[in-house]
C-alpha cells in the first residue's frame, strides 16, 4: 500500500470515528435539530465547492424524487436520530450501534432485493443482532433499557435503507456527485430548525460552532472524497474491513477528550456486534465469488 493511500485511509477513519465524540461535545450548545442543520449547511457548502470545480451534469428529473428519498433516510432522519440519541448514549456505545448497520443492510437486501444469503451471512446477522441487543441494555453501572439507544438503532436502520436503495440508481452518477445531491436535498427539511438555530448562535461558544463546522466539512464531506480515492487503490472488501477500527477508535477518542467510558456490557455487546458485521461481510463476499 502506498504511503499516500495509507495516509488517506488513516485520515478517513479518524474523521468518521471522531464524529461521535464531536457530536456529544456540540450537543452541549445546540439541540439535535440545530446541530443537524448547522452541520449540513457546512457540508452543503463544501460539496458545492467540489461540484463547482467538477461541473457535473444536473440530476435527471425522474431521479429527483428518488434522491430526495435517499436524502431523507441518509441525511435528514439518520443524523437527527443520531444526534437525539447521543444526548443520553455515550459516543462509544453510539459508534458500536451505528457500525451494526451492515447487519441490517443484509436483512433489508434479503427482503427488498431478494438476495439469497449464505449460512455465514445468517450467522453474522444473528450474532450482530445479539450484540446490538446487549448494547441497548448496557447502562453504566447497571442493566436496563436505554430508550435513546433504540433511537440510534433506528438511525442505523435508516442508514441501511440508504445503502440498499442507493444500489438501484447510484450507477447513473459519480459517487461524490450523488452524495452531494443527497446532502443538498436532505438538508432542505432541516430548514425548519433555522429560527431556533438563529436564536442559539449568538450565545453559542465559538468552539461549538467550530465543532459543527468540523462535522460538516470533514466527516460529512472530505471523508467521502477520501473514500472514493481509496476505492481506486484498494478493493472494496479490503477497504471496508478497515472500518472495523471505527468503534474502537471512537471509544478511545471519547475517553481521552470527554472522559467517557462505555459500560462493560455495552463494550462486550459492541465487540459481539462487530464480529457479527465481519461475518456478514465475509458471507456476502464468499457468495459473490
Amino acid at each position: 500500500m502506498r504511503l499516500r493511500t495509507s495516509l488517506a485511509i488513516s485520515a478517513m477513519v479518524v474523521m468518521w470515528a471522531s464524529a461521535f465524540a464531536v457530536i456529544r461535545f456540540t450537543l452541549l450548545a445546540f439541540s439535535p435539530g440545530e446541530l443537524t442543520l448547522l452541520r449540513f449547511l457546512f457540508a452543503s457548502a463544501t460539496f458545492g465547492v467540489f461540484v463547482a470545480l467538477r461541473r457535473p451534469p444536473s440530476p435527471r428529473c425522474k431521479d429527483i424524487p428518488f434522491i430526495a428519498l435517499l436524502g431523507f433516510f441518509g441525511i435528514t432522519f439518520y443524523h437527527l436520530a443520531l444526534n437525539y440519541g447521543e444526548q443520553r448514549v455515550t459516543a462509544g456505545a453510539a459508534s458500536f450501534l451505528v457500525s451494526s448497520a451492515p447487519v441490517f443492510t443484509a436483512l433489508l437486501a434479503i427482503v427488498m432485493l431478494r438476495e439469497r444469503p449464505s449460512l455465514i451471512t445468517w450467522l453474522g446477522i444473528t450474532i450482530g443482532i445479539l450484540g446490538v441487543a446487549i448494547i441497548t441494555i448496557g447502562k453504566a453501572g447497571s442493566i436496563g433499557l436505554e430508550p435513546r439507544a433504540f433511537v440510534i438503532l433506528l438511525a442505523a436502520i435508516s442508514s441501511s435503507l440508504y445503502t440498499v436503495l442507493q444500489k438501484r440508481r447510484v450507477a447513473h452518477y459519480p459517487p461524490l456527485v450523488f452524495s452531494a445531491y443527497a446532502v443538498w436535498i436532505g438538508t432542505v427539511p432541516l430548514v425548519v430548525f433555522m429560527p431556533s438555530l438563529f436564536r442559539a448562535l449568538p450565545s453559542a461558544p465559538v468552539t461549538a460552532i467550530c465543532a459543527a463546522a468540523y462535522l460538516g466539512i470533514f466527516p460529512g464531506c472530505i471523508a467521502y472524497i477520501l473514500w472514493v480515492y481509496c476505492l481506486r487503490e484498494l478493493s472494496a472488501s479490503r477497504l471496508s474491513s478497515l472500518l472495523y477500527l471505527n468503534p474502537i477508535l471512537a471509544v478511545f477518542i471519547a475517553w481521552v477528550w470527554l472522559g467517557e467510558i462505555p459500560s462493560l456490557l455495552s463494550f462486550v455487546g459492541g465487540v459481539i456486534a462487530t464480529l457479527g458485521v465481519a461475518l456478514t461481510n465475509l458471507g456476502e463476499r464468499r457468495q459473490k465469488l
